[in-house]
């Protein structure tokens, strides 16, 4: 509990910065602005000066904001994923952080190890595990910390995955993640194990010598690349996702039952339909509207939106449970997905099949003609899909081209529809949620499981009503949990940093845009900037950069708000078949409307949804991670064929070391090393997210369109290595129009070819990335084979 400080002993009105960040350092707990304020006595008009402090500490990197609340810049925050790496000289356990994005070394974490007897049953940590861990400022270690271990998560991979060439005394591992490309492991003869060449494998790196390669040993052979789906297979292995269900669990799954109308409502005269796409497996939601009938509501609509029971089939700590919790969600790969639940739960009983008896779990909203919701409510019922749609067809059929699918539901079903959400559309406008227009690629692959090509799918105003319909239902649940006074995981996402905020002012500022600063800082505030850049060359620029100035949307158990949907309270819902989110919000739902008995626990507390909160963000970045390194592996084979061919692209990131360039044919990133620009000094622009000639002022910046050579592929590190052809700007800031006169060089080609990859991702591993996105929420549920 936050320690009161006796107002009288501050003066003048107002604390100090120092007294600030020393009273944030020594209260345990979460610190926020209301725990401040009534430490210090601080109240009415004074609070707008204390949030000036606030603002004007943060902005110069003195506080980070976490989860609600304040800690000292470079601190942990109070739960943290971290890996077991050593003991000290007594023998005890230290941690370090999985993430860490302060300055220098992580710090350590000294792991207080539970005894036996009450909790004794708890799996004890160990050396190479990873845990959630409840930490504290270790009093005695400035710096260090000391932390209980919540909850044992797996183990952390410590050898190094790769592809084994066999030679004639023993062979050699080829690393494939990209910080490790060119470090080639020796694998002495007897040291192989059962890997054959070509294999990938996991070896245990045992001696590293001044001289000559590391030797290793291999400890587990995982696949050949030869097989089917070998490309995804590296991503699986590499972070560390579970993707064969245990015995248990499929035991379980097997013996699941079909629910029956006991307890529930029907609803199976009921139009709802299901609209996904075209290759989608299961299918957790399902939607439908009517006008409403009461005169009150004149010209409103009845929106339902159904989505698939889990909570019927995934009991609290049954097996099913504990394997969907250590998954997080499912994972999409171009080639394969990896489910959070097993198909005959996620395929089968809790798909809303066409002409099917399924349960469900409801949502019916009242929406008035502005589109605003006024009410809702929250039904258990067993439903009966209508129709099974894929959105063109469902949007052909409002355009005038009924099939014989859509044909049917028509006038029943997809008219309303449209009609409410032509309504709902005034009031999402009226919000403002962030509008980024960032296209998304999808990969398509051959009947062999290699690229066939990459397209842009078509955004229908179909995707648009469905992604409104998810967005309203989300809010729905979040409200009624509230409102009983339930625990809960919301999504949220927080409003950018002001670090952010003043880097993108100076960006927006090179391009001869004006960011106001006026007012609270709302997502209209970058729809303006995009809408003025809308037309122009810069426009893919801004959008990359207003993209890089959001903050990374997670689960938490404290509601922060979602800064990008422009919404007080959000909760993932409407997808409990492949996030584990939104289980948890199904079972409050049960027991808040008392829906039945297999709802949430009623010793639940927000501390323990916290560290679930925590474990399946987690689990969420590792599967964004995975499946963006799948497709730059896919892509980097595609690719491999075509060295020293010409394509055109868009800088897409800037470092010290070179220049990221994403290609306009396949979206594909690759690399230019700074050393290979031009014939002298380029210096790294930090704000204008540029690379400077020191002599000439040609410039080089993220947004910029260019001609690029490739060079060099490699297909299983993924990383692709460019030559750039075209001039940079002028100082001026004119685009210059012609190639650089530097050529290729000669013998690059054929050392390309016959040392395919080395040094191919050199800084590859410091790409743009897209964690900082904030969510469309159709975009997510719905991307590419991602259903």
């Amino acid at each position: 509990m936050a320690r009161r400080i006796n107002p009288k002993a501050v003066a003048p009105a107002l604390p100090s910065r120092e007294q600030i960040l020393a009273f944030i350092a020594e209260t345990p707990g979460k610190v926020g602005k209301r725990e401040i304020a009534k430490a210090f006595g601080i109240s009415g008009a004074d609070k707008i000066g204390l949030k000036a402090i606030l603002k004007a500490i943060e902005a110069d990197g003195l506080l980070d904001r976490d989860r609600g609340g304040f800690r000292k810049s470079g601190s942990l925050p109070d739960v943290v994923l971290a890996d077991i790496v050593s003991r000290d000289r007594d023998g005890d356990l230290i941690a370090r952080p999985a993430q860490w994005d302060g300055e220098g070394e992580a710090p350590k974490i000294a792991v207080e190890v539970p005894r036996a007897g009450r909790k004794g049953n708890r799996p004890a940590p160990g050396l190479g595990d990873r845990a959630l861990i409840r930490v504290a400022p270790d009093p005695e270690a400035p710096g260090r910390y000391t932390g209980r271990v919540i909850k044992v998560i797996g183990k952390n991979r410590t050898d190094v995955i790769g592809v084994y060439r066999a030679g004639r005394d023993g062979g050699r591992l080829l690393p494939v993640e990209k910080k490790s490309q060119g470090k080639e492991i020796a694998i002495p003869a007897g040291e192989e194990g059962e890997a054959r060449d070509g294999d990938l494998v996991s070896v245990a790196v045992e001696r590293e010598t001044r001289f000559g390669l590391p030797r290793g040993r291999v400890t587990e052979r995982l696949g050949t690349l030869g097989s089917e789906k070998a490309v995804s297979l590296i991503a699986l292995h590499l972070h560390n996702i579970p993707h064969v269900f245990p015995p248990a669990v499929l035991a379980e799954a097997d013996a699941a039952k079909p629910a029956t109308k006991r307890g529930r409502e029907d609803w199976r005269e009921a139009p709802l339909v299901t609209i996904d796409p075209p290759d989608a497996k299961d299918h957790d939601d399902a939607v439908m509207a009517q006008p409403d009938p009461d005169p009150a509501n004149a010209g409103g609509f009845i929106v339902t939106v159904a989505i698939a029971d889990v909570a019927a089939y995934v009991r609290p700590d049954s097996a099913l449970d504990r394997e969907a919790l250590l998954r997080g969600n499912s994972v999409y790969f171009p080639d394969r997905v990896v489910p959070m639940l097993p198909e005959r739960i996620s395929n089968d009983l809790c798909s809303l099949r066409e002409g099917e008896d399924r349960p469900a779990l409801a949502v019916r909203m009242t929406i008035g003609a502005d589109g605003v919701k006024r009410s809702h409510s929250f039904h258990r019922i067993l439903m009966r899909s209508h129709a099974k749609l894929a959105y063109a067809q469902a949007q052909a059929a409002i355009d005038g081209r009924p099939d014989e699918t859509s044909g049917p539901v028509l006038e029943t079903a997809l008219r309303p529809l449209y009609a409410a959400y032509e309504a709902m559309k005034r009031a999402r406008d009226a919000r403002g949620p962030l509008a980024l227009d960032l296209p998304e690629r999808k990969v398509l692959l051959n009947a062999e499981g290699g690229v066939d090509r990459v397209i842009v799918p078509e955004r229908l105003e179909a995707h648009r009503l469905i992604e409104e319909f998810m967005i309203q239902a989300n809010v729905a649940a979040a409200e009624t949990l509230e409102k009983a006074g339930s625990p809960l995981i919301y999504r949220v996402h927080d409003e950018p940093a002001l670090e952010k905020m003043r880097a993108l002012g100076e960006v927006l500022a090179s391009v001869g845009v004006k960011m106001t600063k006026a007012g609270a800082l709302r997502p209209d505030l970058f729809n303006r900037i995009l809408a003025q850049v809308a037309e122009t060359e810069h426009a893919p620029f801004i959008n990359e950069v207003v993209l890089r100035s959001q903050a990374q949307a997670i689960y938490a158990a404290q509601n922060l708000g979602h800064f990008g949907l422009n919404l007080r309270r959000y909760a993932h819902f409407t997808s409990p078949i492949r996030r584990y989110a939104d289980l948890i919000v199904h079972r409050a739902l049960v027991r808040a409307c008392g829906l039945g008995k297999d709802g949430l626990a009623g010793d639940t507390t927000p501390g323990a949804l916290d560290a679930v909160s925590e474990q399946i963000s987690a689990a969420e970045r590792r599967a964004m991670a995975a499946e963006r390194e799948t497709i730059d592996r896919l892509i980097a084979g595609y690719l491999a064929d075509r060295v020293g061919a010409t394509f055109s692209g868009r800088i897409s990131g800037v470092t010290r070391s070179g220049l990221f360039v994403k290609l306009d044919e396949t979206g594909a990133d690759g690399f230019v090393p700074v050393s290979t620009i031009g014939h002298e000094y380029y210096r790294h622009d930090e704000a204008l997210h540029a690379l400077v000639g020191d002599r000439s002022g040609e410039t080089y910046r993220l947004g910029d369109t260019v001609e690029v050579r490739l060079v060099e592929a490699a297909a299983v590190a993924g990383a692709l290595r460019f030559e750039i052809l075209s001039e940079g700007r002028s100082r001026s800031g004119a685009k210059g129009g012609g190639l650089k006169r530097t050529g290729f060089k000669a013998g690059v080609k054929a050392k390309a070819k016959a040392r395919i990859g080395k040094g191919a991702g050199k800084g590859a591993g410091k790409g743009p990335g897209n964690g900082s996105a904030s969510e469309g929420e159709s975009a997510r549920r719905h991307r590419g084979s991602r259903r």
